[in-house]
């Protein structure tokens, strides 16, 4: 979250990104509220003044003197009356904070959506057969690997079953991505499913609403997690690392279930696993210092590559331009594997540095150097997301004969098999 001293300081910076981020939000009238509000505490200050003055007064009369009881009441049911309408603005002017993108770095690409999005560079090409290649519906069919009919009937569209080798395949992209992890310092993590709606709204998920992504839980403060970055963030909520603790940056990875309601996806962009309510993400997350957060996010985009390196997968990094970006990301990489089932590339894996705007809300802060006390940065990349990496696995190492072969850095956890 912005604040609001320095939104008033920057007025113009921050209403040319907003609509370069193509946010709808209105900074004018955010200010103009900003100011009532301040205006509603001097007169509450005044008024809690006058009544710790009377109160005073009454305590020197020992509370015979009637005009101060009556004085007293009247300032208690005017402050009353203010203290509401405090609260009411700074609950309107809160959720409107909310609302502010991130600023963005220079280097970002402008552009209205992701159709302008920057390629940067490329990791192998598209993948040829000699025959006809199928998609990972057919082949997860056909194999009795992928179920979408039966998940259909227990949970309706957009939940499946992984089974044989499909589970085996979902349970090796764990352990392998969790390797990679580990042997770069990563402490793992396995979080909870659900967050409090305070918790998703600190890292920028809005869980209520008509344009929201979010499983809310009925009659609960509870929604369902739509990544781990939300609740690798919030661990550390209100928290104070002490000098030096972030001399090296926390790096964290994490186990999670991941849902997501998907309103509004529709044609090829649905496709099987593509777009669907419910998967296994592995997630990574650092919290660093302001000055180390920049270099952090380039080895957070380095790891993706890593791992995507080492499945064999073409895949480009591209950088995200100014209209695609999500609100709390100040730049943003992501990894497009080539699918045969699109004929294109599809983002698998997405990065972001999202600087102080996290732990502002979350309010979480560390000790630098001159013991002066200072936001983190927070930073959040995908390890493996146990849909569409599964996806590019099936149809980048599908067969003539309709198998799947393993890739090989997965074939240690696939108990000595070598197809699918």
């Amino acid at each position: 979250m912005l604040d609001i001293k320095f939104i008033r300081e920057n007025y113009q910076e921050v209403e040319k990104n907003s609509k370069l981020r193509n946010s709808k939000i209105d900074i004018k009238k955010i200010l103009e509220l900003d100011e009532k509000l301040r205006k509603s505490v001097q007169k509450g200050d005044v008024l809690r003044q006058e009544r710790n003055q009377i109160a005073q007064q009454l305590k020197q009369s020992r509370g015979q003197d009637k005009n101060l009881v009556l004085q007293g009441k009247t300032v208690k049911e005017k402050l009353t009356v203010l203290e509401k309408e405090e609260k009411t603005k700074r609950e309107e002017l809160d959720e409107l904070l909310l609302k502010i993108p991130n600023l963005t770095h220079p280097d970002a690409p402008v552009g209205k959506d992701d159709s302008e999005n920057v390629e940067i560079r490329r990791f192998l090409e598209p993948t040829k057969f000699n025959f006809s290649p199928k998609d990972h519906v057919t082949l997860g069919k056909e194999l009795d690997i992928l179920d979408f009919a039966h998940g259909a009937t227990v949970a309706g569209n957009g939940f499946y079953y992984w089974k044989n080798g499909g589970a085996l395949l979902e349970l090796a992209l764990t352990q392998y991505a969790f390797a990679k992890c580990l042997a770069e310092g990563f402490e793992p993590m396995l979080t909870p499913d659900l967050a409090r709606k305070e918790i998703l709204n600190c890292t920028g998920y809005n869980p209520r609403g008509p344009e929201t992504q979010i499983y809310s839980i009925e009659n609960s403060d509870l929604s369902l997690i739509a990544t781990a970055e939300i609740t690798a963030a919030g661990y550390y909520q209100n928290h104070f690392f002490k000098k030096g603790e972030l001399d090296q940056p926390k790096k964290i990875v994490a186990l999670s279930h991941c849902f997501r309601t998907e309103s509004g996806s529709y044609g090829r962009e649905s496709h099987g696993l593509y777009r669907i309510h419910q998967f296994t993400k592995v997630e990574m997350f650092i919290y660093a210092k302001p000055e180390d957060s920049a270099s952090m996010h380039e080895y957070l985009v380095k790891m993706e590559e890593k791992i995507m390196q080492g499945l064999k997968i073409p895949y480009r990094v591209v950088d995200i331009c100014t209209g695609d970006l999500g609100g709390p990301a100040y730049r943003k990489y992501d990894l497009e594997a080539w699918m045969p089932f699109k004929n294109n590339w599809g983002e698998i894996t997405s990065t972001s540095n999202c600087t102080d705007y996290q732990a502002r809300r979350l309010n979480i802060k560390y000790q630098d150097d001159k013991n002066q006390k200072k936001y983190v940065h927070m930073l959040n990349g995908t390890a493996i997301a146990m849909s569409r990496t599964p996806l590019a696995v099936l149809e980048n190492y599908q067969q003539a004969d309709g198998s799947i072969n393993v890739p090989e850095v997965l074939k240690p956890y696939f108990f000595g098999k070598t197809k699918i």
